[in-house]
């Protein structure tokens, strides 16, 4: 397996990770377990998931994808073939929310139970939280990493300054530091990350693992007109990037596909793969097919001129 060191932790991930929330809401458990099966069979190794998947769904509470997970591990054995992430924030309930030393207590010991394991790789602060002291949340976490209930941490969501400033107090104080960041990252949104993010984590060595590597599905190119956003559930939040510069990204990943061999969603992934600062972009799969298509991407490698290309056509205009 091609892997790499996420961050300045002991984390060694597959060059793509994949989304867990998809489970439990557009794919039912049993092709869950085929999916992650399916993952680790081609000898990938990341998978990404959070406490809140998928709350969103009429009738759901949260913490339904970790369920799948941990039902997946419990059944097959595969503990040891998979790097584990999940996050803690994003508001569970009236007063289940947050980065407070009593919620992670509370929501860290929930997790682990779902995932029927025993410790989390990679825990990540979903959301900044500035009602809570940076310290106390390190501090936190900090414990859960002593008691070996967590081996890394990393941040989502947040902006440069407050990235900055709980990496300078992890250093300031000798806590655990966020190995990670996962910020909204993709062809069609790439300038709230490459201006400030970017430099931020190439400087300190933040391991980069962007979600919406595929812009919810714009970037695979079945998304060309309104008439196309009935596809699938997630069809109505492309429709954004339906727009000059956004046709005019997915002309050139056709282009570069061509000469490759390849579809629009494995360059989109290559080119991101091949930016220095992002470790394992974040994608998500319904089906067996798509899957594959992950896998491949993670193998495809783009010379420098259809690199050059890309980033022509997808250079963030300026406001």
């Amino acid at each position: 397996m091609d892997t790499r060191s996420l961050g300045r932790s002991p984390l060694q991930v597959s060059r793509i990770c994949l989304g867990g929330n998809v489970f439990g809401w557009t794919v039912d458990e049993r092709q869950s377990f085929r999916l992650l099966d399916a993952w680790v069979d081609a000898g990938m190794n990341f998978v990404d998931t959070a406490d809140v998947y998928s709350r969103w769904v009429p009738g759901h509470a949260g913490g339904e994808s970790e369920a799948i997970i941990g039902k997946w591990l419990n059944a097959t054995g595969k503990r040891h073939r998979i790097v584990l992430a999940t996050k803690v924030g994003k508001p569970m309930g009236d007063d289940d929310k947050g980065l407070s030393k009593a919620y992670i207590r509370r929501a860290v010991e929930a997790s682990l139970r779902r995932l029927k394991t025993d410790v989390i790789d990679l825990y990540q602060s979903h959301d900044d939280d500035a009602t809570t002291p940076v310290e106390e949340t390190l501090g936190t976490y900090a414990e859960l990493i002593r008691e070996g209930k967590v081996r890394a941490i990393g941040a989502s969501n947040y902006t440069a300054d407050r990235l900055a400033l709980a990496l300078d107090t992890s250093e300031r104080l000798g806590l655990p530091r966020y190995e990670s960041l996962q910020p909204l990252y993709n062809l069609v949104e790439r300038a709230d990350y490459e201006d400030a993010l970017e430099p931020l984590c190439v400087a300190r060595r933040v391991g980069v693992i962007n979600y919406y590597a595929l812009a919810s599905g714009f970037l695979t190119g079945k998304y060309r007109s309104a008439a196309d956003f009935g596809k699938s559930v997630r069809g109505k939040g492309a429709g954004k990037y339906l727009n000059e510069r956004g046709l005019a990204v997915l002309g050139a990943l056709d282009a570069v596909a061509a000469t490759v061999g390849a579809t629009p969603a494995q360059v989109a992934l290559a080119w991101q793969i091949a930016r220095p600062s992002i470790t394992a972009p974040i994608a998500s799969a319904t089906d067996e097919r798509q899957l594959a298509e992950l896998v491949a991407a993670a193998r495809l490698r783009l010379d420098a001129p259809s690199i050059a290309a890309i980033d022509r056509a997808s250079t963030p205009e300026v406001a």
